[in-house]
């Protein structure tokens, strides 16, 4: 059989490239992760109500350490950047993609392997364009595109702590990706159509409340990183903000106010507690990276940024996903570890 002629090629090319660029615009048109929301944002420094950003009020006079370590935890650092049964914070976490494999960075002040050489502008052009002080891009398993919305402030008193820490000298194993995706500059492309870079905006028209709930989950947890869907150029597509997506093998639910396949069955006291403990009764218990970021990060929030991680997942709208269940598990008896809940795979 002879190959097709390059004549009958040229409308197959023409369609899917017509298709590819459809789907670009399509994802760079699309909202904000804050647009669903009454009012418009402005600038921090133009906000006229309580600083949304940095520690609770309970910490106003602690160190900047003791401040970089809350935020460090509100970020979920340690969760990603430690591999089972090794150093906290040294890296070597496996990250198990559809293109292949990914292993996280150590970030301990060891000048060799880790960010010890690290100034604080190398650190925020990491945190929040992913790339490193050596020039080279990260991939977006570091979620740098959420970590763009948090403060100077914030993000040097993380350094802060982590600066403290014991340094580990630990190099994480060759990433074992398929092409194209071993390729990292094509990571700039990518950090520079969905990565804009650009600070968190509150919004006068919502509560104190609810704005320092949007800075935890948007600048901090970057929940959306696990629970909203990716558009085909793996950007989220807040479209369906939090309506559930597969990672890493594993469900992450739909946390919108959908009753039937979202949270908003859970009062605001179940849906506290599932966040501060990993497990709400009736409703089922935290495992997986779920549990992790229980473990590592939420269950070390104060009670009043819990609550107000509550208010603003209460305000994003619902979106019904029949194939992603709402999380009604089996309870489990006295902790989250010992739940079963099966990946995907």
């Amino acid at each position: 059989m002879s190959a097709p002629s390059p004549h009958k090629r040229y409308p197959v090319v023409a369609a899917i490239g017509a298709i590819l660029v459809i789907a670009l615009l399509w994802t760079l048109l699309g909202p904000g992760p804050m647009h669903f929301a009454r009012g418009r944002q402005v600038k921090m420094a133009d906000y006229r109500g309580p600083d949304p950003s940095s520690v609770p009020a309970t910490l106003a006079n602690a160190s900047l350490i003791e401040r970089g370590a809350y935020l460090a935890h509100a970020a979920d650092c340690e969760a990603c950047h430690t591999a089972p049964g090794g150093a906290p914070y040294a890296g070597g976490l496996a990250f198990v993609l559809p293109f292949g494999v990914l292993y996280s960075t150590n970030i301990t002040p060891d000048p060799d392997s880790g960010i010890g050489r690290y100034s604080d502008a190398d650190f925020l052009q990491a945190l929040r364009q992913g790339i490193r002080a050596d020039g080279t891009h990260l991939y977006p398993a570091m979620p740098h595109s959420s970590y763009a919305y948090m403060t100077d402030a914030d993000a040097l008193a993380i350094k802060a702590y982590l600066f403290s820490l014991n340094p580990i000298n630990a190099r994480s194993a060759a990433n074992a990706l398929t092409f194209p995706f071993n390729q990292r500059w094509l990571m700039g492309i990518w950090s520079f159509l969905f990565n804009p870079n650009q600070r968190f905006e509150p919004n006068p028209a919502q509560s104190p409340e609810w704005n320092r709930g949007a800075y935890l989950v948007e600048a901090m947890a970057h929940c959306g990183e696990c629970h909203t869907p990716r558009s085909l150029y793996q950007a989220l597509d807040n479209r369906h903000k939090f309506a559930g997506a597969v990672q890493a093998g594993w469900r992450a639910y739909n946390i919108t106010a959908d009753r039937d396949s979202g949270v908003g069955a859970f009062s605001d006291s179940a849906l506290s507690a599932y966040l501060a403990i990993g497990h709400a009764e009736g409703h089922g218990t935290a495992a997986g990276p779920m549990g992790e970021a229980v473990d590592k990060s939420l269950s070390q929030l104060t009670p009043s940024d819990i609550a107000a991680i509550v208010v603003y997942l209460r305000s994003v709208p619902a979106i019904h996903t029949a194939d992603l269940p709402a999380p009604k598990l089996t309870p489990a008896s006295e902790s989250h570890r010992g739940a079963l809940q099966l990946p995907i795979r």
